[in-house]
């Protein structure tokens, strides 16, 4: 599936690079800096160098340019091959870490959720954008897992679905918190400590002499 911005795949005049990358860079510095009521596509428009035509050709409105520009930034998330579920839980951590410690990055992603707590459409967009996005990295974490021997294969597709979908959120909720709200550092021993509970919890979740879901689930 490609990831480019839904005008980047309208017929017309080829898109140019260069133009993309000063716009999204631009769109995240002036969030970071002015927050959500001072972004206009005049201003990113002003700040990337680049024509207000050449804006507008590409993103419909502020919403679409915001979270292009985040999920531009979340798309360079990799999950590495270490060997062990483990070791691949902590690399991916310490990327996601290693971003959010950027200060435009974590502007600009608190600026968006703070706009999202009373915007629906927004929150969609969002779970369009950038959750939904990098749930593949769970998904081949889970693969590589089950490959290696070190996670079954689930036989409930909707409670596999389920799972994953847990895994993502406590991974990006806890790296989110740990970092944001309780203004602690990632360091490497944290992760490791972090990656052996996810999957000391995972095996037990996806073992199926564990029995079936609890009520609810």
């Amino acid at each position: 599936m490609s990831h480019e911005p839904p005008s980047a795949r309208r017929a017309g005049r080829p898109r140019s690079a260069t133009a993309d990358r000063a716009i999204l860079d631009a769109a995240r510095a002036v969030i970071a800096e002015a927050g959500w009521a001072g972004v206009t596509l005049g201003g990113v428009a002003a700040r990337a160098g680049v024509a207000k035509t050449t804006l507008y050709r590409r993103w419909p409105g502020k919403n679409e340019l915001v979270l292009d520009a985040l999920a531009d930034l979340f798309d360079s998330l990799r999950l590495p091959d270490h060997g062990s579920l483990a070791r691949d839980v902590e690399g991916v951590v310490l990327q996601f870490a290693a971003l959010l410690r950027e200060p435009r990055t974590r502007g600009a992603l608190m600026a968006v959720l703070a706009e999202s707590t009373h915007d629906a459409a927004l929150r969609e967009r969002i779970r369009g954008s950038i959750v939904d996005r990098q749930k593949h990295l769970v998904l081949q974490g889970r693969e590589r897992a089950r490959a290696r021997g070190e996670l079954p294969v689930e036989q409930d597709a909707a409670a596999a679905d389920r799972n994953a979908d847990m895994i993502f959120d406590v991974i990006a909720g806890s790296v989110l918190h740990r970092l944001l709200v309780s203004a602690e550092p990632v360091t490497a021993a944290w992760a490791t400590a972090f990656a052996t509970l996810l999957t000391r919890g995972l095996a037990a979740l996806t073992d199926p002499a564990a029995g079936p879901d609890p009520p609810g689930q």
